[in-house]
């Protein structure tokens, strides 16, 4: 049995279901899914569970995003990127300064009310805002919070007299639920120029990057080689404190059952025969089950 998170480089034009049914034909297993969404036009970081791995999808969907792109100002869409019809335009007549630009995204740093593209999955009354997009209904779109914790300009813009328009390259941490789109779009309100996403990289996501990243083509081509393409699961909680147990802790976790353990930290992970058992949690003086994997026991 396969255990472990799978780390694609998505390309363009795929979505991400497409992704998981391509790896669930080759790989010949049903227990496998993905965490975090790429829209079909971006690419980049697509962490796959598989096996037990799908355990850590929901604690996966928290982890923090990193993103590199290139946006446009001059005009903006519906979409928010180049594909979406054209909403406004505004030449530009001289070039905007890369500390302009970069004192403008400074001001969606931090914890910000952002709200989602019409042309995006989230749903309002059980249907996908996109849905009502397409059939031309307007529907009031929900805010909601979001943290960004970087978002900065990347080499000198480039300013296309011609047609009135400057491109420039970003980069951006922030955490679910961000809408990169939206972040690029809302420029406009700093700048007083309408501005678009032209294209989009996640460069890591729930704690893998592009480093660790394969391409679907490889594992579809030669799948009898995913041990050398799949992450661990403990390559997931390479940043939580990690206990050994001794026989006598092991059999009383094996039985989901609280223990003491000589530490503060809030979660931790307990380990037995080389492999992560359990992710406990702390309350009160006792540690509880938290998350329960006893893989390879």
């Amino acid at each position: 049995m396969i255990n472990g998170i799978l780390v694609i480089d998505k390309d363009k034009g795929m979505t991400s279901a497409d992704v998981v049914y391509h790896l669930r034909k080759a790989l010949h297993i049903r227990k496998i899914g993905h965490a975090g969404t790429l829209d079909p036009d971006v690419t980049g970081v697509l962490p796959i569970a598989i096996g037990q791995a799908t355990k850590l999808i929901e604690l996966m969907h928290t982890q923090n995003k990193k993103y590199e792109g290139t946006g446009i100002i001059g005009y903006a869409t519906d979409s928010y990127d180049v594909s979406g019809t054209v909403l406004e335009s505004e030449r530009i007549t001289a070039p905007i300064s890369k500390e302009t630009i970069q004192q403008a995204m400074q001001s969606f740093v931090g914890e910000i009310e952002q709200v989602p593209p019409i042309y995006s999955a989230v749903r309002v009354n059980g249907k996908h805002l996109y849905e009502y997009a397409r059939a031309g209904i307007e529907v009031e779109r929900p805010k909601r919070q979001v943290q960004v914790y970087q978002y900065d300009i990347k080499n000198d813009p480039t300013f296309d007299k011609e047609k009135g328009e400057e491109s420039f390259d970003f980069q951006i941490e922030c955490s679910k639920g961000t809408y990169v789109r939206s972040l690029v779009n809302d420029l406009k309100t700093e700048l007083n120029v309408p501005a678009v996403m032209e294209s989009l990289r996640r460069t890591a996501s729930s704690g893998f990057d592009l480093s660790q990243a394969v391409k679907l083509d490889e594992v579809i081509n030669a799948p009898e080689k995913i041990a050398d393409f799949i992450q661990p699961i403990d390559a997931f909680f390479k940043d939580y404190e990690s206990i050994n147990l001794n026989d006598q802790q092991w059999l009383k976790v094996k039985n989901g059952n609280a223990i003491v353990l000589k530490t503060n930290a809030k979660k931790v992970a307990l380990r037995y025969n080389n492999s992560i058992k359990a992710i406990y949690e702390k309350d009160d003086h006792m540690y509880h089950p938290f998350l329960m994997l006893l893989q390879n026991q």
